[in-house]
């Protein structure tokens, strides 16, 4: 029995890190000119009821000019609202993401499944630039980290029953622990 609380045990220590996990960003703009930048949007959009901002966005940019470097003032705006009804524009000023302007990262809230318009505003020495592009928001659909303890745990606990069992077998004399035992 100590081998299935410890297996029970184990599982609880790893659902910490499934709750950071929310699935993979995916691109919503692709290599698209803007300006004198090249940008590509990424996105995780998660919808929550709980004011949190769970809609993630990366902006990825790049100078249209090969050989040019990105200034470091180089600053990124993201906007969403809803497409579906009436709702505030929530917008964030992204952060760089490492040391690296190239690449910036935005969390909005995103308080309903449905269309959400999406809006980067790039403002730099290199000048100004917009691109809009619009996302689905989801409801982030992984069941509750505690059910994966309810559903793992039965079957860590018959497994280690077995082994148990085939132990016991064994330890018996059973020719082939496979086979049922009579004695």
């Amino acid at each position: 029995m100590r081998g299935a609380s410890a297996a029970a045990i184990a599982c609880l220590m790893v659902v910490g890190d499934l709750v950071a996990h929310s699935g993979p960003p995916f691109p919503v703009v692709s290599n698209r000119m803007a300006g004198q930048y090249v940008v590509a949007i990424w996105t995780d959009p998660d919808a929550t009821d709980d004011g949190s901002a769970a809609g993630q966005f990366w902006v990825v940019l790049q100078p249209i000019r090969t050989g040019t470097e990105l200034p470091p003032d180089t600053r990124v705006n993201v906007e969403v609202w809803p497409l579906d009804r009436a709702g505030a524009v929530h917008r964030e000023t992204a952060a760089p993401v490492g040391q690296s302007v190239a690449r910036q990262f935005a969390a909005l809230v995103m308080d309903h499944e449905g269309r959400f318009g999406v809006r980067a505003l790039i403002d730099g020495p290199l000048g100004s630039a917009n691109v809009e592009t619009e996302v689905n928001a989801t409801y982030d659909l992984r069941p509750q980290p505690i059910l994966l303890v309810v559903y793992v745990v039965p079957f860590l606990m018959v497994g280690f029953l077995w082994v148990k069992l085939l132990m016991r077998r064994r330890k018996k004399g059973s020719p082939d622990p496979f086979l049922p035992f009579y004695g």
